[in-house]
């Protein structure tokens, strides 16, 4: 899968270099839209199965408590960097989609409770899996881009999966829009492990579990980007989470428009991150410093998320939407790079152990995020002093970004 390309040559399509980036990209706008599809069909199955709204949300946490705990005790990192990657993400592919389309063969709460389990230690393997392809066949100067793309699928996998599955379920019910997810699921599996199979596996031959992942708690490095990454994901926890109660509660939306406001606000990241991804592969292109432009960008796009405190206090509407959007722009500038800046320091020897601790600890923003604001609102009244709160983990995850992180290169034994 070498992907370290002729910069005088004119990549084609059907090149390593450009096919790649494609498949893993489709890989994470299935991924996102699979993980999404319960609050998606919800109501269709709390109906048709009695469940109470409790239940719903037990099902719903199922997924991240196998997702995040995987990560955290270096499972799936540890997966990743001891056995061929590409075959390590082809049976995470399987995982999740097979668990997908058994689900829409359930009808017992304990069964689907069982297999969000799974779906959630399919997808736990896939960031790692991400970065310890990317830190291996992806060469710097290439790497925002491609880091960009798989952000932007993130965002665009929820929203058009919003889209496309609730004409889905309407026409044909729940069961088959589970199903199709799965389905397709596998095809990109098949897909992938063709693709991988003719391609000269560099990712794959090289032997990186002989480096501990002691060297990496050693180095400042990886607490930086521990705390970094939980700081800057609670900004997108508390949009993702609240967002939408805010709008129609506080500022009086409707149903429909706050829908609209969302998925523009999912657009708006996602065209932040390709810009910004671009930009900085760009910039570092034309021989400027990996430190100075991934951190930069990075540091940027927490800074600019921080304005959020302004949406919550400014009374007019249309301000306040207005100012949502630059935060959701800047917060997808910060997006297209954070990841390539851990891929750069861990390198191909730790960087799907590293990229797993840190996602794993940077998930668990989730559960804080859902809590401190909703602590917030009920006993306050007022969404002000979580968006206060926002915006100081928006600066926090600045400081560990620009300040303890250190320089964009890789780690080396004696750093460490």
């Amino acid at each position: 899968m070498t992907l370290i390309a002729n910069s005088k040559s004119r990549l084609k399509i059907t090149s390593p270099e450009v096919i790649l980036p494609m498949l893993l990209t489709a890989s994470m706008f299935i991924n996102y839209i699979d993980r999404s599809n319960l609050s998606i069909a919800a109501p269709l199955m709390q109906k048709e199965m009695t469940l109470t709204l409790a239940q719903i949300g037990v099902i719903s946490s199922a997924f991240f408590w196998t997702y995040a705990l995987f990560q955290l005790v270096g499972i799936s990192g540890w997966l990743c960097d001891r056995f061929p990657v590409s075959a390590v993400l082809t049976i995470s592919a399987v995982l999740w989609g097979a668990s997908t389309i058994v689900t829409g063969l359930l009808s017992s709460f304990w069964a689907i409770y069982s297999m969000r389990l799974v779906l959630g230690a399919g997808e736990s393997l896939a960031y790692p899996c991400y970065s310890r392809i990317l830190a291996s066949d992806v060469p710097q100067k290439m790497r925002g881009r491609a880091n960009a793309l798989l952000d932007a699928a993130s965002k665009l996998g929820p929203a058009l999966g919003m889209l496309l599955g609730g004409l889905l379920m309407v026409k044909f019910g729940w069961r088959v829009f589970f199903i199709t997810l799965g389905v397709a699921s596998l095809a990109w599996a098949a897909l992938w492990r063709y693709f991988t199979r003719r391609q000269p596996e560099r990712a794959d031959s090289v032997a990186c579990i002989k480096v501990s992942i002691r060297h990496a708690l050693r180095s400042r490095s990886s607490w930086g980007t521990f705390a970094g990454h939980f700081c800057g994901n609670y900004v997108w926890f508390f949009l993702l989470l609240w967002l939408p109660t805010y709008l129609v509660e506080n500022k009086g939306l409707s149903i429909r428009l706050m829908t609209s406001v969302g998925s523009v606000a999912y657009f708006v990241i996602a065209f932040g991150t390709l810009c910004a991804g671009w930009f900085s592969d760009w910039r570092i292109g034309r021989g400027q410093s990996p430190t100075l432009v991934r951190k930069s960008v990075v540091v940027g796009g927490m800074l600019g998320s921080a304005l959020i405190v302004l949406a919550g206090y400014v009374h007019s509407t249309s301000w306040s939407l207005a100012l949502l959007l630059v935060v959701c722009f800047a917060f997808g500038t910060y997006t297209s790079n954070h990841w390539a800046i851990t891929q750069t320091i861990a390198g191909p020897a730790l960087a799907g152990r590293w990229t797993g601790l840190q996602n794993g600890v940077g998930n668990f923003s989730g559960i804080a995020a859902a809590w401190v604001t909703g602590e917030i609102a009920t006993r306050t009244g007022s969404f002000r002093g979580a968006f206060a709160v926002t915006a100081v983990m928006a600066i926090t995850a600045a400081i560990m970004w620009g300040l303890v992180v250190g320089p964009v290169r890789e780690l080396s034994f004696e750093e460490a």
